[in-house]
């Protein structure tokens, strides 16, 4: 995100916050925007968390401030949205007073899991252009999917639509091993929208797309041409058939094909990818896109009926690039450790002794796990007692080599590790 030309030059990001009466170090600006930028900032008790300050003397700034601060607080305590630690008045060495957001740190967004995805060759068909591109699993989708269907739902039953939708605004919490909506600044009460622009190119509803022409040629819109619920599954359809494939679609969407007919289109990017997944599963989320995505928004259902799915009730286990993409308090080494060592006990407890002593280099191990069997044989799985512990731990073991053997280093989703559930993992 890029500031606008008439906006106020943050090029210098601040050094410190005061927070609640504590100083909280900033560490790396995460993003910027027309009137707030956000940063990663930490504590002296290496507490970690995310400022949203919103930039100073500007009407744009002030309200994007209270508009969020507000819809925030109203809709704290579901796993599947930002968690809103407190509002605090940040005041520069100069002595301009900004307004801030205490946020929860999260990870990875979809937008640079579909970055990453797009590194990934695969062959393509000719309706995807013809381009080398790379989905993401169905577990992958699946868990994204239900996961902001389970936001959406809870926002939408409190009477507010997110009105922003989009791959940088859903998040991967490391700690609670789940997707998280974020940007509010939006979003608005139903029957009650005070924006007239919504949404992001790319992933705006039709109904959001007339409203956007009309407001541009300076046109009244009709209250009955108000926007509903209905947009954000609207989105979310994109981000998933976005997920799904691989290909951004922002070009796609514009086209009168797909005005005309998207459902047809939807088909053509399924039909090309039928020989790279299994048929009924991808039928199942192929339908669960289609309902999301009729031009007639009083079509698309809700997100609780969305939930509803066949799509959701299949298991699917989870590529090894998954587990490396996605952080999560316990760590998986792989490549280490010989069949012969797992049943000579005092060997095995050597190797046990000797991980522990080497992964509490990186942070407090919580517990360490060596099976000596299927499913899991000789693999080492490294429990942390924080995910921001096993990321550094991940990044400094990955590569190194022990007895000779280069290590392999994912992540493991820690739910699964505390049901003694070793996935066998898609490779």
């Amino acid at each position: 995100m890029a500031g606008s030309p008439g906006s106020v030059d943050q090029a210098m990001k601040p050094v410190l916050f005061e927070i609640f009466g504590e100083f909280w170090n900033v560490q790396t600006r995460l993003g910027q925007g027309v009137s707030a930028s956000v940063y990663r900032v930490s504590s002296g008790r290496a507490s970690t968390a995310a400022v949203k300050e919103f930039q100073a003397d500007t009407q744009s700034g002030d309200y994007g401030y209270q508009k969020e601060r507000s819809v925030l607080e109203d809709i704290q305590g579901h796993k599947n949205i930002v968690t809103l630690y407190g509002v605090f008045t940040n005041r520069s060495q100069v002595g301009v007073a900004t307004h801030c957001l205490l946020l929860e740190l999260l990870d990875v967004s979809v937008s640079e899991l579909l970055v990453r995805a797009s590194t990934q060759g695969r062959a393509c068909s000719p309706q995807c252009g013809g381009s080398q591109k790379q989905g993401h699993s169905m577990w992958l989708v699946q868990h994204c999917a239900r996961d902001v269907l389970e936001a959406l739902a809870f926002l939408h039953r409190a009477g507010y639509v997110h009105a922003d939708l989009k791959p940088r605004n859903v998040l991967w919490s490391a700690d609670d091993e789940c997707f998280k909506l974020i940007d509010f600044g939006l979003s608005f009460k139903e029957g009650n929208q005070d924006v007239k622009y919504i949404q992001t190119d790319g992933y705006r509803a039709p109904e959001a797309e007339r409203q956007y022409s009309l407001a541009q040629a300076g046109m009244e819109v009709d209250g009955d041409s108000g926007c509903s619920a209905a947009v954000d599954l609207w989105s979310l359809a994109i981000v998933l058939l976005e997920m799904y494939s691989g290909i951004k679609l922002k070009d796609t969407v514009r086209t009168p094909e797909w005005k005309d007919n998207s459902a047809a289109i939807v088909d053509q990017i399924f039909a090309s990818n039928s020989v790279v997944v299994p048929a009924i599963p991808v039928y199942h989320l192929r339908d669960l896109i289609k309902s999301m995505l009729h031009n007639n928004p009083k079509h698309r259902g809700t997100a609780e009926k969305a939930l509803l799915s066949p799509f959701f009730s299949i298991p699917f286990a989870p590529h090894i690039e998954d587990l490396v993409l996605l952080p999560s308090p316990v760590l998986r080494l792989l490549n280490l450790i010989d069949d012969g060592h797992l049943h000579n006990e005092e060997e095995y407890e050597d190797i046990l002794e000797d991980m522990t002593e080497e992964c509490q280099k990186y942070g407090s191990v919580v517990s360490l796990l060596i099976p000596k069997e299927n499913p899991g044989k000789g693999q080492v799985f490294v429990e942390y007692a924080n995910a921001g512990d096993s990321k550094e731990a991940q990044r400094l073991l990955t590569g190194r080599t022990f007895d000779g053997k280069f290590v392999v280093a994912t992540f493991y989703p820690r739910s699964a590790y505390k049901r003694g559930y070793l996935y066998q993992t898609v490779q």
